[in-house]
């Protein structure tokens, strides 16, 4: 039975930074100060995080693969620490088990391909160490092709990129489009025919920037029965100066209304961005289900948002 004073919420987050703050500011992923840690999350009877390690635009070659390896150090310490709040999870099967216990899911994750330092190799490595998913590149361009912000956005898929995404594929480490120019959103698409991923973008036609997804990218998404975390960050929510959990839910109709009840979920950017006041950190989530709820969300519809989408396309994953 669920530990006195949880509240009913099951929560899938598929991005936060956290363990890569941790690692930065020598902290730690359980007890912490920061917009997200192990024991704030206890508060809700069932919790699957995805933790990524995150690889700045700066760090290539030797030292992107050192620093995932110090990464998943940590990440591994402070699970087997804490082995009665938090568990390792690499499926399905790993997670029921975890959440079942009333654990943090934990699911290790990669942003960005320069982690794997331009030898395939390295991602049978990343698949030992549980890796479950992997954007391709940050807002730069890497070795497997172009990123979102670089002063040439329209760069595409590189060769080494295509054999990474076929491997990816292969072993069923999904492909994360978030991040990706867009000219790379459609060569992968084109590369390989696996479900997409995109684990921290919002809607393009809601908010102007072009790390936001356009409706057609949305589609294709839609149509390989991939998902969509909306992010949390207030720069990707509104082209105004202010943001708040209402433009989350603009979001989330935007996509609903294309036919996202099955691709729409939550992909926070904890530790990792300048997220919006009123849902500030993990603690506050059950505020904006109560949100979702209070504009005539159906309580079925609002799980599938916040657990059920996510969990179902892991579990199809392997």
């Amino acid at each position: 039975m669920p530990l006195k004073g949880l509240t009913f919420l099951k929560l899938f987050d598929l991005h936060c930074d956290t363990l890569f703050r941790a690692l930065d500011e020598n902290g730690g992923i359980v007890d912490n100060a920061y917009q997200l840690s192990v024991l704030s999350g206890r508060k809700y009877e069932s919790w699957a995080q995805c933790f990524a390690v995150w690889i700045p635009d700066e760090c290539r070659g030797d030292a992107a693969i050192s620093l995932f390896k110090r990464a998943k150090e940590l990440f591994d310490r402070e699970i087997q620490k804490n082995s009665d709040l938090i568990c390792k999870c690499k499926n399905a099967d790993d997670i029921k088990t975890a959440v079942a216990a009333h654990k943090c899911a934990a699911i290790l994750t990669v942003e960005g391909g320069a982690a794997l330092a331009g030898d395939i190799r390295n991602l049978d490595y990343l698949y030992d160490c549980g890796v479950k998913m992997m954007t391709l590149t940050w807002n730069s361009s890497c070795e497997l092709g172009g990123g979102s912000l670089t002063k040439a956005p329209n760069d595409g898929i590189t060769d080494f990129g295509k054999n990474v995404v076929r491997r990816m594929a292969e072993l069923s480490i999904a492909i994360d489009i978030s991040h990706a120019s867009d000219t790379l959103f459609y060569d992968v698409a084109s590369t390989v025919d696996v479900p997409l991923v995109a684990s921290h973008s919002n809607s393009r036609a809601v908010c102007l920037h072009r790390r936001n997804l356009t409706d057609e990218q949305f589609n294709v998404v839609k149509s390989r029965s991939g998902l969509i975390g909306i992010n949390f960050a207030k720069q990707f929510l509104s082209d105004s100066d202010f943001a708040s959990g209402y433009d989350i839910l603009r979001h989330a109709e935007h996509f609903l209304a294309l036919g996202g009840e099955e691709v729409v979920c939550l992909g926070t950017d904890f530790d990792g961005a300048d997220v919006i006041d009123d849902v500030p950190c993990v603690e506050r989530m059950d505020v904006l289900y109560e949100l979702f709820l209070r504009h005539n969300y159906s309580e079925s519809l609002v799980e599938d948002i916040f657990f059920n989408n996510a969990f179902d396309f892991f579990a199809r994953l392997g």
